[in-house]
């Protein structure tokens, strides 16, 4: 299997083809193809190698001067699932630590240059404090809500996705109970509501009712398990812009896959709050 890299640069790629090949050394000979994209100023070109690099399997490395262009090509990368790694910043933010001020004298440079650090640890944080429906009148400064009934696998969905850099809340959805009035009003928020096959979801749910000592009641009963998904789709429906994503014997990764391609469809590319 070959190892793609694809090399953005707004100079030559030297720097960064240099460093990669000197990285690789130290794992042998492995079958790697470098791709240098030199010259590199807009965004519509970097979008270009990242979607170059996804249909190949690959990930990128960079050496971009401009913040604009190095947030858009993290952005890209999260948002197609590509792996992007910045070469200048980390290096410019330890100088700034060694040295005791910033590059150019802007304030908070030291954060900037490791925005991807950052954000991916910021997102972990939202996810741990606004899962299960906790701190449920904060979601809407989430990037995305998931909604859905227990087992059709939100906690572990929204983990993996803040590991991504996205900020995400999820609720549960009980049948009987109306959810919070706050997930009616969400609006630069993709709100995303998870099904699944009633006969799969009981035998989930039976797994778990067998590990408690069957003291679950209803909970695993195929019936019941019908009424709550049926209750669930009901409350998708009436929530703007809500859209169905079914979970049925999917993994997790494939789950994200889809909910990020739902993104990038609806959103033209760009994503809520401005931070794309």
């Amino acid at each position: 299997m070959t190892l793609k890299v694809f090399v953005i640069s707004d100079g030559t790629g030297k720097t960064a083809e240099g460093a990669l090949k000197s990285a690789m050394a130290q794992f042998g000979e492995v079958d790697t193809e470098i791709n240098i994209r030199a010259q590199i100023q807009t965004e519509r070109e970097a979008e270009e190698i990242i979607n170059e690099a996804k249909d190949h399997n690959g990930f990128v490395v960079h050496t971009i001067v401009s913040k604009s262009l190095r947030d858009r090509i993290l952005a890209l990368g999260r948002l197609n699932e590509v792996e992007t790694i910045d070469l200048m910043g980390p290096l410019l933010a330890q100088l700034s630590r060694q040295l005791d001020f910033s590059p150019m004298e802007t304030p908070g440079m030291f954060r900037k240059l490791n925005r991807a650090y950052f954000m991916r640890i910021e997102a972990m944080e939202f996810a741990f404090r606004h899962d299960d429906g906790n701190r449920i009148e904060e979601i809407d400064k989430g990037e995305i809500v998931l909604l859905g009934v227990s087992r059709t696998f939100k906690t572990p969905l929204s983990i993996y996705l803040a590991f991504k850099g996205w900020r995400v809340a999820n609720v549960p959805i009980i049948l009987g109970l109306e959810p919070s009035k706050k997930i009616f009003s969400l609006t630069d928020v993709h709100v995303f509501g998870l099904t699944t096959s009633p006969r799969n979801l009981a035998e989930l749910r039976s797994v778990r009712d067998l590990y408690l000592g069957g003291s679950t009641g209803y909970y695993s009963e195929l019936d019941y398990v019908r009424s709550e998904l049926r209750y669930a789709g009901k409350i998708f429906e009436r929530i703007h812009g809500c859209q169905v994503i079914d979970v049925t014997n999917k993994p997790i990764e494939e789950i994200a896959s889809d909910i990020l391609k739902k993104i990038k469809s609806r959103s033209g590319k760009t994503k809520p709050n401005n931070t794309i």
